[in-house]
């Protein structure tokens, strides 16, 4: 009768206990320590012990080698961009929040753009016993490429996010906000219309996540991911990732590890709307080509070293950019970032417009927004697709296509 009353009371606590928030969802999936949260149980299982202690090995190697370098060079190779509090806008990025914030975090807002899906918000209380070790697993295997090489690999990363109910890309944002020491307040599933207004109950072609988030300073901020492809002829068909864009004003221009698509005639419309609508643009030379950016509306200059493309993108070697590291003093950079990650072999291209800067064209949402919650005390490559085929996977030591 007494173990009868004890499994009722279990049951009843468990049927009025508070589902886990966001934040509690990424600090469990960032393998972070648990107290006071409602996950606190489950992270007692072997499962999460060991994602936490390889996942805090990988991320204490990520940032002795490269994000605290980052960090403290940037406000002085970047200044413009970094002090800036204007929306940061990353194309081609993949789920890769982290070196968004980590060289940018006074932007009001992050705009990242890529093909792979949004995803679910994660639950890992809906994971089975026999599901969790797996996909934490998997979960680790989409970050070490990013953490160790600064880009995801794509093919591993659909695999990987796809074998699992920890699928799309919100989970790998998750952990990223929280290893940045951000505390999520609130998580959407959002959609475009045609004039680049949000939707919130009404699913169309771009399907997006707005996360709103306190910074590590405590600052409001807010991540948008949208699922899109910005080849030339797909904004010719549905513009409306750019429409969204134009509300908000100026922005920071970011790209890395882009395959060199913008090189091509098929993305020109996305380089195009870039040199129009940045006030700077950071990127390493898969980006825009050197040639490409006007010097009569950009002032543009380049840090580390220009060892030219690995073998898989040879035939996207710029002479132009060569010959400025060979007639110039070019800085160093104390990190590596990009296909060439390792440390002395980077390129980084920092350009900062001459134009005067846009006023924003307000974008409304279909209905007012949520004030978040206040937080407790203990919360706290992409890979866009051209139109011809995809290329096969690429592996590790080749230095794959993209994020």
């Amino acid at each position: 009768m007494k173990n009868t009353l004890v499994l009722l009371i279990a049951l009843a606590q468990t049927a009025f206990a508070e589902p886990p928030t966001p934040n509690e969802q990424a600090r469990f999936l960032a393998g972070m320590p648990q107290e006071g949260s409602s996950l606190a149980g489950l992270a007692q299982r072997g499962e999460f012990n060991s994602h936490a202690k390889e996942l805090d090995a990988t991320w204490a190697d990520a940032e002795e080698r490269q994000l605290r370098a980052i960090r403290e060079w940037a406000p002085l190779g970047l200044p413009e961009a970094v002090s800036d509090s204007g929306p940061l806008l990353y194309v081609f990025s993949g789920p890769d929040f982290l070196h968004a914030y980590t060289f940018f975090p006074n932007a009001s807002a992050y705009v990242l753009a890529a093909v792979e899906p949004v995803g679910l918000p994660p639950d890992v209380t809906k994971l089975s016993e026999g599901e969790l070790g797996s996909s934490l697993g998997n979960l680790r295997n989409t970050l070490n490429a990013s953490l160790s090489y600064s880009f995801f690999i794509t093919a591993d990363m659909k695999k990987d996010l796809q074998a699992t109910k920890l699928t799309g890309t919100l989970p790998v944002l998750y952990v990223f906000l929280a290893r940045c020491g951000c505390f999520i307040q609130n998580v959407e599933k959002i959609w475009l219309d045609a004039e680049g207004k949000i939707l919130t109950d009404k699913e169309t072609k771009t399907s997006g996540a707005r996360i709103t988030f306190l910074g590590a300073q405590g600052k409001q901020q807010t991540l948008y991911y949208f699922s899109t492809n910005i080849a030339s002829w797909a904004l010719k068909q549905d513009a409306s990732f750019l429409r969204f864009c134009d509300g908000l004003g100026a922005m920071n221009g970011f790209t890395k590890s882009a395959s060199y698509l913008m090189h091509m005639s098929e993305f020109h419309t996305i380089r195009d709307y870039l040199l129009t609508h940045c006030h700077t643009m950071t990127q390493d030379d898969s980006g825009i080509m050197w040639k490409d950016f006007p010097r009569d509306s950009w002032d543009v200059k380049a840090y580390g070293w220009y060892p030219g493309p690995i073998a898989l993108f040879k035939q996207h070697y710029q002479p132009d950019l060569a010959e400025y590291y060979r007639t110039h003093e070019v800085p160093v950079i104390p990190f590596g970032i990009g296909y060439q990650w390792r440390p002395k072999q980077s390129t980084l291209i920092y350009g900062v417009s001459k134009m005067m800067v846009r006023k924003a064209i307000p974008v409304v949402d279909d209905e007012p927004a949520v004030a978040p919650p206040v937080p407790s005390k203990n919360g706290g490559a992409q890979s866009q697709v051209p139109p011809a085929p995809p290329p096969a996977a690429i592996p590790v030591q080749s230095a794959p296509r993209q994020r």
